[in-house]
């Protein structure tokens, strides 16, 4: 299911193929950069890159013996490019080698979200603008509460999302440290330009300090930022899901020709993408907490964090990005009811115009909590009698010693909750 709403190139980053690919670059470049420094004769890394090839399945069977996934690498490189390879990785220790590519894989992974993001957002942007008269009702504790449009809800995903994209520049911008410093972090084997020159090639910002890791507040920040995003979606996904139930029906998922709801009942349509995202975010929270827990490490270094980081990273950027993509084919093509939003709008007899009628008469010299008093009454009447609000607030001699039939009538327009939708989509930057 991943796999139709994923593009292959975030599963592709993750790949063996597409690490050591990434690895030979970095032990490239840090010869390159000694020979540069006159540490090693001249030529080895040309000859290197020249004759070097990825083989996947023979770094993984020389791994049995060996053991050690690095050591196997630079053997595999050493069988193709022959002796120019005995000054590759000098002076290196394999994190140097590990984390810089992390960085880099991370990077990778973060552009493809970012691309994703922007895309949700011009999706949000546009029905918004579409819906932005689409009069809804507003729900407070799952309660009927005032008046709404339901292009402000799309606004409201719209402005989180680009606080999304803010924070995930910001993550990209984080991860994006490289290391070659040597065994601890010292540069006792190897000079700091080398690291300079190699972090400059790949795009990347060299670590402040480093001990034989770069630290892991970083990830934790990246893996904490995909988890944030995964709740925005969940946040929409569930306000989809609860639109879709029988009972409200204002908006529901596209449903396709030939889709089937149910193995046992044929009537059924559910809205089973928002509840796989949901399911999604559940995932991104749980390895956001792992990627915490990796901070805490033993001395300069141990590698409890390394066998998390191989599960939680690839997971997590998949996860978001197949939520992110299918979120946007919901959005972009989901089934909006105007008329049984106005249907429900008056369910309650039309119950939610009472803080308008509370607020006129407090303008008239009422009390406010007086006035609070007599509405509350009229209202209190329409839940226990289903008569219309107008009727009781009518019925009601105090309240209407204070208020014409006229005043009271007007009170009941939906027209006044449209006078500040398009100052509010402009103030989060939605323009027609």
């Amino acid at each position: 299911m991943i796999a139709r709403y994923t593009r292959p190139e975030m599963g592709k980053i993750w790949e063996d193929h597409n690490k050591y690919s990434i690895w030979l670059e970095i032990e490239l470049l840090a010869t390159e950069a000694q020979e540069k420094l006159g540490l090693i004769p001249a030529g080895n890394s040309a000859k290197v890159r020249e004759k070097a090839q990825i083989n996947v399945d023979r770094i993984n069977e020389i791994e049995l013996t060996t053991k050690h996934d690095v050591i196997a690498f630079l053997t595999s490189i050493e069988e193709y490019a022959g002796e120019p390879t005995r000054f590759i990785h000098l002076g290196m220790t394999s994190s140097d080698v590990l984390d810089t590519c992390f960085a880099i894989q991370c990077k990778q992974a973060g552009e493809i979200l970012l691309a994703d993001l922007e895309r949700l957002a011009e999706i949000l942007k546009r029905r918004a603008v579409e819906h932005k008269y689409t009069v809804c009702v507003g729900r407070s504790h799952g309660i009927h509460a005032e008046a709404t449009t339901f292009g402000l809800k799309f606004a409201l995903w719209y402005d989180e999302c680009q606080r999304n994209i803010e924070r995930m520049k910001q993550a990209i911008k984080a991860v994006s440290r490289g290391m070659i410093s040597g065994a601890v972090g010292t540069f006792e084997h190897i000079p700091p330009h080398v690291e300079e020159y190699v972090c400059e090639h790949l795009g990347l910002t060299p670590a402040n300090v480093s001990t034989q890791v770069i630290q892991r507040d970083i990830h934790s920040e990246y893996i904490t930022t995909l988890a944030i995003i995964g709740s925005s979606l969940e946040k929409i996904g569930i306000e989809i899901r609860h639109l879709q139930r029988t009972e409200v029906l204002e908006a529901e998922e596209y449903f396709s020709k030939g889709q089937k709801g149910s193995s046992a009942m044929p009537h059924k349509r559910n809205p089973i993408a928002s509840e796989n995202i949901c399911g999604q975010a559940r995932i991104l929270r749980g390895n956001a907490l792992a990627g915490l827990e990796n901070n805490a490490l033993w001395h300069e270094r141990d590698i409890s964090h390394s066998s998390v980081e191989r599960v939680i990273f690839p997971d997590s950027t998949i996860s978001l990005d197949y939520s992110i993509n299918r979120m946007c084919v919901i959005l972009d093509k989901l089934l909006v009811y105007p008329e049984k939003m106005m249907y429900n709008l008056n369910l309650t007899h039309g119950l939610i115009h009472s803080q308008k009628v509370l607020l006129f008469l407090a303008k008239k010299e009422l009390k406010r909590q007086d006035a609070y008093v007599l509405v509350q009454k009229s209202a209190m009447r329409t839940w226990a009698e289903k008569i219309p609000f107008k009727q009781s607030l009518k019925e009601n001699e105090e309240l209407m010693k204070h208020i014409s039939e006229a005043e009271l009538d007007s009170l009941f327009s939906y027209d006044n909750i449209f006078k500040s939708v398009d100052y509010i989509l402009k103030r989060c930057g939605i323009e027609e």
